[in-house]
């Protein structure tokens, strides 16, 4: 998911585990839970080409090996420096090694699991295995991942200008966003979030829950984000069946399929079925030209075509024997055109 949602999410987590235990247990919590993909920019993200993108991002620092390197290191970071800031003080409370253990681990766990709910992909076993693997739950961007954890997290903090302005940005930034791709949301999902910002202020004015309570504020909204993951999963699993049994009557027992999370449109889910020749959906169609020499010589034998082809999940390729190009799409993200991040172009030998 979108670093937004890690980063609420890992300070809401970091509350309601730890927040009598370890000092700024949110703000711990919200860096554990971004450390994956900030750890990206030890291996040359800025970097990046395109083609590096698709290989390395939610490469090994997303892995289960790489969480056994990251979680220790982080946690050896975060106790010394707060004992080292604690003494340099003279006052404060130094966190213990169990708690900020716990802390730090549950936070960045979370972020595997939030990006393997989604539709993009999760690779747990790297360096071993480079298989991605899909729960195609929830969406890459989900609103209420953001405002969930923000009312929560506002309605325990203390009353005053400072957290206020924090939350008046984070939150202004998520409206403005709704609002601008007001196309692509449900209409069901903004009346419900602007319920939900109408109950935040109401909630501030009135100091629900406050720093005394904050920690059961954070455990509350986190129990409502399970509840809403947990029904997507239940709804998922029954238009998979769906998708399933339509694949097997119209292109055969062989077929792939996948039922896509749709971005601002939660408790749906777009089909897409796949064959040697062919991707499709209910309303489109597209030829895989996978089998063409030129085709199997540019993901075979070169960088960008070998990239692709390991990231995506519905691979379609097509030939422009007029400007000799070749493009290769995940028709994930990508049914034509050819420019695009999920699109490469490889000129024909």
């Amino acid at each position: 998911m979108d670093n937004l949602a890690h980063a609420l999410v890992g300070a809401a987590l970091g509350r309601a585990v730890a927040d009598r235990h370890v000092p700024r247990a949110g703000l711990v919590g919200a860096v554990a839970a971004n450390m994956p993909d900030w750890a990206e920019t030890f291996f040359g993200y800025w970097g990046w080409s395109r083609a590096d993108f698709l290989v390395q991002h939610r490469g090994i620092t997303h892995s289960l090996a790489g969480a056994l390197v990251q979680i220790p290191v982080l946690i050896l970071i975060i106790g010394l420096v707060a004992r080292a800031w604690t003494r340099w003080r003279g006052s404060g409370s130094i966190p213990p090694w169990r708690w900020l253990t716990l802390c730090v681990a549950i936070a960045f766990l979370s972020h595997l699991f939030m990006d393997w709910q989604g539709s993009y992909g999760w690779r747990p076993f790297l360096p071993w295995s480079s298989r991605w693997y899909y729960l195609d739950w929830v969406a890459i961007v989900d609103p209420f991942f953001w405002l969930l954890p923000l009312v929560a997290l506002a309605w325990g903090s203390e009353r005053h200008w400072i957290p206020l302005s924090g939350l008046l940005v984070i939150g202004g930034f998520i409206s403005l966003l709704l609002v601008w791709r007001h196309d692509i949301v449900a209409s069901w999902v903004l009346a419900l979030s602007g319920v939900i910002c109408v109950v935040a202020i109401i909630g501030w004015i009135r100091y629900w829950f406050g720093p005394v309570a904050r920690q059961r504020a954070a455990t509350l909204a986190l129990l409502l984000l399970v509840l809403y993951t947990g029904a997507q999963a239940v709804a998922a699993g029954s238009r998979k069946r769906e998708i399933q049994q339509v694949a097997a009557l119209r292109f055969g027992t062989g077929a792939s399929w996948a039922a896509l999370t749709n971005v601002g449109r939660p408790f749906t889910w777009e089909a897409i079925y796949a064959t040697a020749d062919s991707v499709a959906s209910d309303d489109w169609w597209i030829a895989r030209h996978l089998r063409q020499p030129a085709v199997v010589h540019a993901l075979d034998d070169t960088p960008d075509g070998r990239a692709i082809a390991q990231f995506a999940r519905f691979l379609a390729a097509e030939v422009d024997t007029t400007n000799a190009t070749i493009y290769l799409r995940d028709a994930r993200y990508a049914r034509g055109g050819r420019t695009g991040w999920a699109v490469m172009s490889i000129r024909m030998k």
